[in-house]
């Protein structure tokens, strides 16, 4: 699967190739212009958004030359951004999933940042959530600043809720609170439609929604998948098992659908078939244009812990020999900045991790996706491993196994027992990327 197949060697062997395709070292370039390189992976509605905010500071530091370059999502994104590291002529700025920064060899493939030099911008630790920024750093060192975080949400069509009986007097949902509840909305709607009243990713190419609706449940149950060092399996059986109980009642009482790729997922809920709609808040975007009555609330809370299942975009700085100077400040200052500006970000759906932000008018105007802001303090990220986060190894591999969970070809306790061999397996195997510095 890309990434994972990679061995160490093959990875610094292939830096070569990587730096001769532009990955020159820094430089200024201009007359009192300096170069500033930025790599991202955002495509999309995030693409439209991302470039609107690069524009504007273009606009505001036009002594800054900023080049940003958009590469494919995932482990296409990240081989190349973990060759670039190694051979210390990266780009000056990147992004990187946080939950994924345990990977990267922090102190060998990423430099650390220069927090006075980000204070001197006005941008300080507190104007984060704790457990988001704790999650960037590595020994007491900072290597990467959060962007955002993008949690799993419940997005829920407002007409069909309300004749369920499930709004309040202001058109909002009512509170959810325990399984039970939640089990006796979706009857409510099921009675209403007479189809299935919720629809989440079962199943498909790199099918990771059956992953991210399992760490939802099990992290509300206080689970842990791996310990807190990412180095040794962690997983309670009790406390998976129903988890996985609850995904399989789901779909075997017909309250959600059985069979529906990512896709498919977007039809049904974007075509009115259902009350429901389990899904990263990102896809706001493909609902606001459609005329959908359609609001998202957090995922509620059913076994007793308000958290989802969520990573955060967060900024780092690629190994660079000899990083310092013009550039490493150009590259301080377009963090801060963007971090200041993530009103624009938040349109896509993502809530901003810059608390500052999610306090300020202009965002608390943007509906539905300030309504969730809360959760900002409740996310669950995957234990740091090298073949954890976003787009990882990890999701792939447990989405494929919890798949079978929803759509009936496995029972929890089968699921349960092929994630541990699984996870034991990448346990086993060493980060093609090596470790810290």
């Amino acid at each position: 699967m890309g990434l994972p197949s990679l061995s160490r060697r093959q990875v610094l062997a292939a830096t070569g190739g990587v730096l001769a395709a532009g990955c020159a070292a820094p430089q200024t370039v201009g007359e009192g212009r300096t170069r500033l390189r930025y790599w991202h992976l955002f495509g999309g509605g995030d693409g439209i958004n991302m470039q609107t905010m690069l524009d504007a500071f273009r606009a505001r530091h036009p002594h800054i030359a900023v080049e940003a370059a958009t590469f494919q999502w995932g482990a296409p994104y990240y081989t190349k951004l973990g060759m670039a590291g190694a051979g210390g002529r990266a780009p000056e700025v990147a992004v990187l999933h946080l939950a994924r920064l345990a990977g990267f060899a922090p102190g060998r493939l990423l430099d650390p940042f220069d927090l006075d030099l980000l204070a001197q911008h006005g941008v300080h630790a507190d104007d984060f959530p704790d457990g988001i920024w704790r999650r960037g750093a590595v020994d007491g060192t900072q290597y990467a600043i959060p962007l955002d975080t993008h949690p799993m949400v419940l997005f829920h069509n407002t007409e069909i809720c309300r004749r369920a009986g499930l709004l309040d007097a202001d058109g909002k949902l009512r509170p959810i609170k325990g399984a039970d509840r939640f089990t006796a909305a979706l009857r409510a709607v099921t009675e209403v439609t007479g189809r299935p009243a919720l629809v989440t990713e079962t199943l498909g190419a790199d099918c990771i929604g059956p992953w991210r609706l399992f760490s939802t449940l099990y992290s509300q149950l206080g689970g842990a998948v791996l310990s807190p060092d990412g180095t040794s399996l962690a997983i309670d059986d009790t406390k998976a098992l129903t988890a996985l109980e609850y995904m399989r009642m789901l779909v075997a009482e017909g309250l959600a659908v059985r069979r529906v790729d990512y896709v498919g997922a977007i039809g049904v809920f974007n075509n009115g078939r259902t009350g429901f709609y389990l899904n990263g808040e990102w896809e706001i975007s493909s609902f606001l244009t459609t005329g959908l009555p359609f609001s998202v609330t957090r995922v509620p809370n059913l076994f007793g812990r308000p958290t989802a299942q969520a990573d955060c975009h967060a900024f780092v700085l690629p190994h660079q020999n000899g990083r310092g100077g013009a550039t490493n400040e150009a590259a301080h200052a377009f963090v801060a900045w963007m971090l200041k500006n993530t009103v624009e970000w938040a349109k896509g759906g993502h809530v901003p991790a810059y608390l500052p932000t999610l306090a300020k008018p202009e965002y608390l105007k943007l509906t539905p996706q300030s309504a969730y802001r809360s959760v900002v303090d409740d996310v669950a990220l995957d234990e740091p491993a090298w073949f954890a986060g976003s787009a990882s190894v990890m999701w792939i591999e447990l989405g494929a196994v919890f798949s079978g969970v929803l759509t009936g070809s496995r029972t929890p306790r089968n699921a349960l027992a092929e994630a541990k061999a699984r996870l034991r397996t990448l346990l086993e195997t060493p980060n093609p990327f090596g470790g810290a510095a």
